[in-house]
């Protein structure tokens, strides 16, 4: 390592995360051209302790003396004098998200992740929200020169709570979805006999995207001069009735990630753009009959419904993991995620610059769309330096699907600012999957999910009568 190297301080805000904070550290070990501290920030400090364990593990045998990771208890130390912070935090428990998830099922309700919009995702926003208020006056008062990298879902108003709490902060909100996405279009090149797909990277299809998160729609793809809406036109009508399963698996039976991506090509057909991220995402923001009408008919589509049961024993599987790690009785490997992280935060430094999809207010790059309200399209990154690209807009029938979850989103915010539930009600009840349902079901379902989980100290007020 140069030891003109500036030593950055970094903070991780969800620290004790086996998620985003194992990936962070695994792409950490390839680092070299960047080094300092990652304090670990967690309300379970013992998973922080645990991740300051495994980070320094790694580090020591893979890139010693580079990084250090540091748990630390308290947040204003966390924060103080960070160059970076990232936020990676579970809003509530399990618990809690599994109201979200399966509380409206008795109402015939169904979410495949339930973490965005529908009941699930605007019921996870009521708790994330007060708890984003927080982080964000600590980061006004502790850390106001940081850039701030958001990784918590609902990703739009997570940002936008940010912003509205701090309207000078340096943040964005970061989501792998296009990525997927580009990866499906190599595999659309690969089928077409145009190219080898271990002779192409990600990042060589250029896309230019626009929406809002996990409805993020691709306006244009290209590898070199080729475009590849009619490539994928074709690719849509051979799979649309059988589904895409690669290698002739059916992943998207077993897997609750997979899919057939039926979802993303009945999309394509219908509006001649392509829906940029997972067919479990995307149902969730068009009308329930077309593709969540009942469990089967998302296995008709290819998806699955996430069980949180099922996110449950993952997490118990985890934290066996993080202790075989630091027993040494497994190993724990470093490798390239293939997330932009470590590169934004090296372009923002001035080495080398960089065109990703981020979350960002709208400042014009989303024409017709509120400004102000969480937009994902591209970003040009460079020193100290995240400037959206300006988008063409989305075509009328898009944008009318994209607008109603905006101004849900903004309603919601709104109704949590204010810790008003009858605001936060008439909010809910505009939700597509909430539309069906008379408003007498809808307010009973809403008061059983908000009197489940939200905590008296947030301070709402004013259930419904």
């Amino acid at each position: 390592m140069n030891s003109d190297v500036r030593k950055l301080k970094i903070c991780y805000i969800g620290g004790g995360s086996r998620n985003w904070a194992w990936v962070f550290m695994k792409d950490l070990a390839f680092e070299k051209d960047i080094a300092g501290t990652v304090y670990l920030y967690d309300i379970d400090q013992e998973a922080a302790k645990a991740n300051e364990v495994l980070g320094n593990q790694i580090m020591a045998a893979h890139n010693p003396g580079v990084w250090k990771f540091q748990a630390e208890p308290s947040l204003e130390k966390t924060l103080a004098g960070s160059d970076f912070v990232f936020i990676s935090i579970l809003p509530g428990d399990f618990e809690e998200m599994a109201v979200d998830v399966h509380a409206p099922e008795k109402y015939g309700i169904y979410q495949s992740v339930g973490d965005t919009v529908g009941a699930g995702g605007l019921n996870r926003a009521l708790r994330t929200i007060p708890m984003y208020q927080e982080i964000g006056e600590a980061v006004k008062t502790w850390a106001p020169g940081a850039w701030v990298l958001n990784y918590t879902n609902p990703m739009s108003i997570c940002t936008r709570t940010l912003y509205k709490v701090f309207p000078g902060i340096k943040a964005f909100g970061c989501c792998h979805e296009v990525f997927g996405t580009q990866k499906l279009l190599i595999k659309v090149l690969t089928r077409a006999g145009l190219v080898k797909e271990e002779t192409i990277r990600r990042e060589d299809i250029v896309t230019e995207v626009a929406g809002i998160n996990h409805f993020t729609w691709i306006t244009r793809a290209a590898w070199k001069n080729i475009d590849l809406f009619p490539l994928f036109a074709q690719f849509a009508g051979e799979f649309a009735e059988t589904g895409f399963a690669e290698g002739g698996d059916d992943n998207w039976f077993n897997s609750f990630f997979s899919s057939g991506e039926r979802v993303k090509i009945d999309l394509f057909r219908r509006y001649g753009l392509l829906a940029a991220a997972g067919d479990r995402h995307l149902a969730e923001f068009c009308p329930p009959s077309w593709y969540l009408k009942t469990p089967e008919t998302a296995k008709e589509w290819q998806f699955s419904l996430t069980p949180v049961t099922w996110r449950i024993s993952q997490r118990e599987e985890l934290k066996k993991k993080s202790e075989a790690y630091r027993r040494g009785t497994e190993i724990f490997t470093p490798e390239n995620s293939g997330e932009e992280g470590i590169r934004q935060i090296k372009a923002l430094l001035g080495l080398g610059n960089l065109v990703t999809n981020v979350n960002l207010p709208n400042q014009g790059q989303m024409p017709g769309f509120p400004p102000g309200a969480v937009v994902e399209t591209n970003a040009f990154f460079s020193r100290d330096s995240v400037r959206p690209l300006i988008t063409g807009g989305l075509p009328n029938p898009i944008a009318g699907l994209v607008l109603q979850h905006i101004e849900n989103q903004e309603g919601i915010t709104e109704a949590a600012f204010e810790r008003d539930l009858e605001k936060a009600f008439q909010v809910f009840q505009n939700d597509p999957q909430i539309r069906t349902l008379t408003r007498d079901a809808a307010r009973e379902l809403f008061k059983e999910m908000t009197a489940q989980t939200l905590s008296p100290s947030a301070g709402y007020r004013g259930l419904p009568g």
